[in-house]
């Protein structure tokens, strides 16, 4: 790290220094970054962003065969970890397969889960409630394909913003705001915005590979993963078309933001997250320096900082292998853990009474608020910490328009869920454990609540 920053601060100089070849290294790479994650498209009404394109184009065509092609994935990631880790030799020796394969007894178990799970559900055996369309079927049918393809695409084109400078660049110009409201670095900004307008579980993916890579410290990562990995712009139309409040969406996710600010600046200021390290990633440790020295201008130690980052990458096929093996990596290390606790979530959440026994705290809260059908509205607060999508599938029969409301934010503004965002993040290096998740999840719900309850009664006055 020493000499990295001892490089980007002595190379201090004028713009024109550069040379073309190093000018192009940053710019053209990162605009393709920055068109392919973070501008938005309008395509038939509906706003996404380039790489939700090519994810929708090869979801439409090969999406009939990405349950069995993902199954066969989650058997092969079971028996390949049993395999590696009950032989010796050649197989754990081999780094891309001790990688993949040679996990811990948890992590094995959960895949062997999941693999059960995915071929009951695909062969329709086993009791009904594990492969049922409410549970099993979700997740291998409609979470799971969504996942595949939103997964290959952002791994093999997340190099764009984090190889080549961009990160670095915005990091800088940003870090007055992010820093002081937040107390973030300024790269923060971008996993927000690529979370914003393609997939918060792209955002996440994002935060784990700069936390693994020196950008973010404990503290930081765990921040960012939790508050800043928000639903995108068309899945909050789709709740709030489920809801019937589609007619009022620009007051809907109006609300929808400024709760999701208001928690972002208190929770990260209150226990646990406020008590996480902030000490760095320690097989790489600090990698980042976003303080601009002092004589030279944000924008020009920005530009600095870029071109030194894009200039470290030495060939476009090690970007590519590094893609690919991201995508492999998560296909078979993820997406069986996703099958398995998606899975537990959901029958919990459909067929026993826990979220309502949770739920039962929320009733005179509601009724404070003055929210109509406080009672029916309760178990709507909790069951999104198993899926985001629950506690609309509970609002939906509720007749109060402005409950419906209410339910749609609480849905977007609480983040943790574990069928999707809570999964990979217990899967990632990030130090977060599922109590600390639950506890963040309720802070959200308590802070984005009162706020949510507030501007619907001012917008249904």
């Amino acid at each position: 790290m020493a000499v990295q920053q001892t490089k980007v601060n002595n190379t201090v100089k004028e713009s024109t220094s550069y040379t073309t070849k190093q000018w192009m290294k940053f710019f053209i790479p990162s605009i393709i970054g920055v068109l392919l994650f973070l501008v938005p498209i309008s395509v038939d009404g509906r706003v996404t962003i380039g790489l939700g394109l090519m994810a929708d184009g090869l979801q439409g065509a090969i999406g009939p065969y990405i349950p069995l092609f993902m199954t066969i994935v989650i058997a092969i990631s079971a028996l390949g970890s049993l395999v590696v880790k009950g032989t010796e030799g050649s197989f754990r020796n081999h780094p891309f397969i001790s990688h993949i394969f040679d996990v811990g007894p948890f992590w094995i178990v959960l895949r062997i889960i999941g693999a059960i799970f995915a071929l009951m559900t695909l062969a329709e055996i086993g009791p009904s409630y594990i492969g049922s369309e409410l549970t099993g079927g979700v997740v291998l049918y409609d979470l799971i394909p969504v996942l595949m393809v939103w997964f290959l695409f952002a791994s093999l084109f997340m190099p764009l913003l984090l190889e080549f400078g961009l990160m670095d660049f915005i990091g800088t110009i940003v870090r007055k705001v992010m820093h002081p409201l937040f107390k973030l670095p300024g790269r923060s900004s971008v996993d927000a915005m690529a979370s914003w307008m393609g997939s918060g579980t792209v955002g996440v993916l994002l935060t784990t590979q700069q936390y693994e890579n020196g950008y973010y410290s404990k503290r930081e990562a765990a921040v960012v993963a939790s508050n800043f990995s928000i639903a995108s712009i068309a899945f909050s139309l789709v709740i709030a078309k489920f809801l019937a409040i589609d007619h009022m969406f620009v007051s809907f996710y109006f609300t929808v933001m400024v709760c999701g600010v208001v928690a972002a600046v208190i929770c990260p200021r209150i226990p646990p997250l406020s008590r996480k390290k902030e000490t760095y990633h320690e097989p790489v440790g600090k990698q980042i320096d976003e303080v601009v020295p002092k004589g030279t201008s944000t924008f020009r130690f920005g530009i600095d900082q870029a071109v030194a980052k894009a200039d470290q990458v030495k060939s476009a096929g090690a970007v590519a292998r590094k893609g690919i093996f991201n995508v492999v990596d998560i296909w078979f290390g993820l997406i069986p853990l996703v099958m398995a606790l998606g899975t537990v979530a959901l029958v919990i959440a459909e067929f026993t009474p826990v979220f309502t026994w949770l739920s039962y705290p929320f009733i005179p809260l509601l009724n404070l608020l003055q929210i109509p059908e406080a009672a029916e509205a309760a178990p709507a607060m909790i069951v999104g910490f198993a899926d985001m999508f629950l506690p609309a599938v509970v609002g939906s029969g509720i007749e109060s328009e402005l409950t419906r409301f209410i339910i749609g934010v609480m849905s977007l503004t609480q983040l943790i869920y574990m069928s999707e965002i809570g999964i990979l993040l217990i899967k990632s290096k990030i130090p977060i454990n599922f109590l600390e998740l639950f506890i963040i999840f309720l802070q959200r719900t308590i802070i984005t609540l009162p706020i949510a309850a507030l501007l619907a009664h001012l917008l249904f006055f």
